[in-house]
C-alpha cells in the first residue's frame, strides 16, 4: 500500500500529453463567440402559426373548393369584426398600452448617476 503523499507524486510524474492547438478556439467559439441564431423564438413561433393557418385554408380548399375557404374567410372576418367593435375589449388593450407606455419611459431603474454622468462628459464647449 501507497501512502497518498507517495501516489499523488506518482501522479504527477506521469508524463502529460499536450491538449490539441485549437482546443482553447474550439471552446470559445462554441461557447463565448457562439453566433446569433437567425430566428428568435418569437419569429419562429409567428412563422409556424402562419404556415399552420396556410396549410389549414389550402387543406380546406382541396377539401370542399372555395365554399369551404369563404365561409372559413367569413368567419375569421366576422371574429376580428366583433372583437374590434367590442368596447371593453379596447377599453383594455388601451389600458394595457399605456401602462406598458408608462412603464417603459417613467421607470425608477435608471439612476440619475448614470444619467448626470452622461452629460457631465461634455467639456468641449
Amino acid at each position: 500500500m501507497m501512502d497518498p503523499d507517495a501516489l499523488d507524486r506518482a501522479l504527477f510524474a506521469l508524463p502529460l500529453e499536450e491538449p490539441p492547438a485549437d482546443l482553447r478556439a474550439a471552446i470559445l467559439t462554441s461557447t463565448a463567440f457562439r453566433p446569433a441564431p437567425p430566428f428568435s423564438v418569437f419569429e419562429v413561433a409567428a412563422l409556424g402559426a402562419l404556415t399552420a393557418v396556410i396549410l389549414w385554408l389550402v387543406v380546406l380548399i382541396a377539401m370542399g373548393g372555395g365554399g369551404l375557404f369563404l365561409n372559413t374567410l367569413s368567419a375569421i372576418a366576422a371574429t376580428i369584426q366583433s372583437a374590434l367593435t367590442n368596447v371593453a375589449l379596447l377599453a383594455w388593450l388601451t389600458a394595457g398600452a399605456a401602462t406598458a407606455f408608462w412603464l417603459s419611459i417613467f421607470t425608477g431603474s435608471q439612476p440619475f448617476a448614470a444619467v448626470a454622468q452622461r452629460f457631465g462628459r461634455r467639456t468641449s464647449r
